[in-house]
């Protein structure tokens, strides 16, 4: 089998192949004609800047220029000589194209003009193609990769966790059932329940919402543990914020305590930020500027004081602020949003679970920078949370950035084993249903913690995207599991 020797966009955009014969494969973008010639743009997703390709039309044929429309996907061999035109330093002048696929002009969908993303989440087998989507999933791709670097530099291991499970780590019930039975007829107890001991596991079992509860185990034997994978969440939840399906980062550490979390925490949100900034530059200062045209069309008042590269640096130059959510409920019950009624959720007494318009008032107006709140009533925190000596609040931490609310959530675990079967009582949970992991509790218990983290959120706040289901490639909501 003949060999392309293709050389991919972004290394002819280099220019260092200037002078030589080289083939480049991809997709048009545009195709323009002028005298005696055609100007093809022409983009592999390499990177988000495109290659002008010179096709003479005298050394090719009508056939083949005729279906050089935008969608078609050609292969062009050439030299690469520098531009003499704006907008690039190098440009193909084609020698040789050839039509790998077509597109019909008629019926191609991603034209080159403004789509709204509410278009193209219908088009979601083509909106990669587009320079927005194509920068946001090349950053999804660095971020993902510059999380797994920051656990290998710490010595962490990855642990993969279960997807399918019997466990509800949240408590909240909102889980996606996994079954093989036949749900026209399925078999039934003498009571009339479904006999899920008839089931391929015998038991009736989910999509995971967390691998939390497994990474622990990790923790308690490995010392340091973290999850990267998919996890699922059956909330009927239509808004710009929620997924059904999403990515989540779970890291467990064995001896660690709410601090030393925090800090863990905040250390790898700068170390994954920074490296967007460093190997994504091109990207970045693309959707900063798409975010800027987005910006203009807001009210004044609503306007972000900071662009997104801006923002982006701020959160690396400043300490994320500390504070307890005693301290902060006393602020937003005294803020002049409370007072005045501008809050839709009022903040009146202690022990109010907090709304994404607190978390974003905190951080946006009151300190203007991410912020770590810590020791949460326990009433609102879930079971597994270490219990505080106080009786009220547990070791929980929420960091809190802006734009966004929360984007991290964590604590220490209770590691006694009669606090944490009391809990899992309070919360309605038999012991039998998680009989293995209070039985860690038994055999060597460690103070640890963990936290986690959703990729989606990270992503959101990263390319400065407005909606989760435009920084993942297929999202999956309420109707929605098209492509």
């Amino acid at each position: 089998m003949k060999s392309s020797k293709r050389t991919e966009i972004v290394k002819l955009l280099q220019g260092q192949q200037t002078g030589q014969q080289v083939t480049a494969m991809g997709w048009v973008r545009n195709k323009r004609e002028g005298k005696n010639v055609f100007f093809v743009t022409l983009n592999d997703g390499s990177c988000l800047q495109s290659l002008q390709v010179v096709v003479d039309p005298t050394t090719t044929s009508d056939e083949v220029l005729r279906k050089i429309s935008v969608g078609a996907a050609l292969s062009v061999n050439g030299t690469l000589v520098a531009s003499q035109g704006k907008g690039q330093s190098v440009e193909l002048q084609a020698n040789e194209v050839v039509v790998l696929g077509e597109a019909d002009p008629e019926k191609y969908p991603i034209q080159p003009k403004k789509h709204s993303l509410e278009f193209l989440r219908e088009k979601a087998h083509l909106r990669m193609r587009t320079n927005t989507f194509g920068a946001v999933f090349r950053i999804r791709h660095h971020l993902q990769f510059a999380v797994h670097q920051f656990f290998n530099q710490e010595g962490f291991f990855n642990l993969h966790t279960p997807i399918i499970t019997a466990s509800d780590a949240e408590g909240a019930g909102e889980m996606f059932q996994v079954t093989t039975l036949d749900l026209k007829n399925p078999p039934r107890t003498e009571e009339g329940e479904i006999d899920f001991k008839k089931d391929f596991f015998e038991r009736s079992t989910n999509l995971t919402v967390s691998g939390q509860l497994e990474g622990e185990l990790g923790a308690t034997a490995l010392g340091k543990i973290y999850t990267f994978g998919p996890t699922f969440r059956a909330e009927n939840s239509n808004t710009s914020r929620h997924l059904a399906e999403f990515w989540m980062i779970e890291p467990e550490v064995a001896f660690y305590e709410l601090e030393d979390n925090m800090d863990l925490a905040e250390r790898m949100l700068k170390y994954v930020i920074r490296y967007a900034l460093e190997h994504c530059a091109e990207d970045l200062e693309f959707l900063a500027q798409r975010a800027a045209e987005e910006e203009k069309q807001k009210p004044q008042n609503e306007r972000s004081e900071m662009g997104l590269l801006e923002r982006l640096q701020f959160v690396l130059e400043h300490p994320f602020e500390r504070l307890s959510y005693t301290e902060a409920i006393e602020i937003l019950r005294n803020s002049q949003h409370n007072r005045k009624k501008k809050f839709q959720y009022l903040i009146e007494e202690w022990g109010a679970d907090l709304q994404s318009e607190h978390e974003r008032y905190l951080v946006e107006k009151h300190f203007k920078k991410p912020v770590i709140l810590y020791n949460y009533p326990a009433a609102i925190k879930a079971f597994y949370m270490r219990l505080n000596e106080d009786g009220n609040t547990v070791r929980a931490m929420d960091i809190l950035f802006p734009g966004i609310g929360e984007i991290v959530g964590g604590s220490q675990r209770e590691e006694r084993y009669d606090e944490l079967k009391e809990r899992a009582a309070a919360f309605g949970i038999e012991p039998e249903a998680l009989w293995w992991y209070l039985e860690t509790r038994r055999f060597g218990t460690v103070p640890h913690s963990g936290f986690g983290l959703g990729f989606e959120r990270l992503m959101l706040f990263v390319t400065g995207m407005t909606n989760i289901r435009d920084v993942i490639p297929f999202p999956r909501f309420p109707g929605s599991a098209e492509f």
